[in-house]
C-alpha cells in the first residue's frame, strides 16, 4: 500500500477514535505528500525513496522544534512535537543502532576502497543511498568522520 493510502486509511481511523494529536500529525504528512506531488506536476505519485525522504525531513524538523521550545522552557509546545515525532516514526523505516550503523559504514567504507579523510565524498555518496531512511544524514557524517580518520 502506498503511504499516502496508508495516511488516508489512518486518518480515518484517528477521526473515528477522536485522536486529536494523531490527527493532527497525520494531516500534516498528508498536506506534505500533496504538496510534493503538485510541485512535480505529475498524478503518478511518489517513489517510496521520495516518501521516505519526506518523512526524514518532517522527522528531523519536529526534533529540532522540540529542542527550540525545550530550551525557551515551553514544555507544552515541546510535548506536541514530540508526539507528532512519534507519529511520524511509525511510518519510516526502523532505525538502526550506532553499532549497526557503524558495522555498515565500516563495509561501505571497504568496499569503496575509502583510505583517510580525503574519500569523505565516496563513503557519504554510497552511504546515504544505501543507508537512506535508516539513518539521519549528521549520524552517518559523524560515524564516517570517526572511521576515516582511525
Amino acid at each position: 500500500m502506498a503511504l499516502k493510502e496508508k495516511i488516508d486509511t489512518d486518518i480515518k481511523k484517528a477521526m473515528l477514535a477522536k485522536e486529536k494529536d494523531r490527527l493532527r500529525a497525520l494531516r500534516a504528512i498528508k498536506s506534505m505528500i500533496l504538496l510534493a506531488e503538485s510541485e512535480k506536476g505529475g498524478k503518478e505519485g511518489l517513489d517510496s525513496g521520495k516518501e521516505i525522504a519526506m518523512l526524514m525531513k518532517a522527522a528531523k524538523q519536529r526534533k529540532e522544534s522540540a529542542d527550540v521550545y525545550k530550551e525557551q522552557g515551553r514544555e507544552d509546545l515541546m510535548n506536541t512535537e514530540l508526539v507528532e515525532l512519534e507519529i511520524i516514526e511509525e511510518y519510516l523505516p526502523k532505525q538502526l543502532s550506532r553499532d549497526e550503523l557503524t558495522q555498515k559504514l565500516q563495509g561501505i567504507i571497504d568496499k569503496v576502497g575509502a583510505q583517510g579523510p580525503a574519500d569523505m565524498g565516496k563513503v557519504m555518496g554510497t552511504a546515504t543511498k544505501e543507508l537512506g531512511g535508516q539513518a539521519d544524514g549528521k549520524s552517518i557524517s559523524s560515524i564516517t568522520k570517526e572511521l576515516l580518520s582511525k
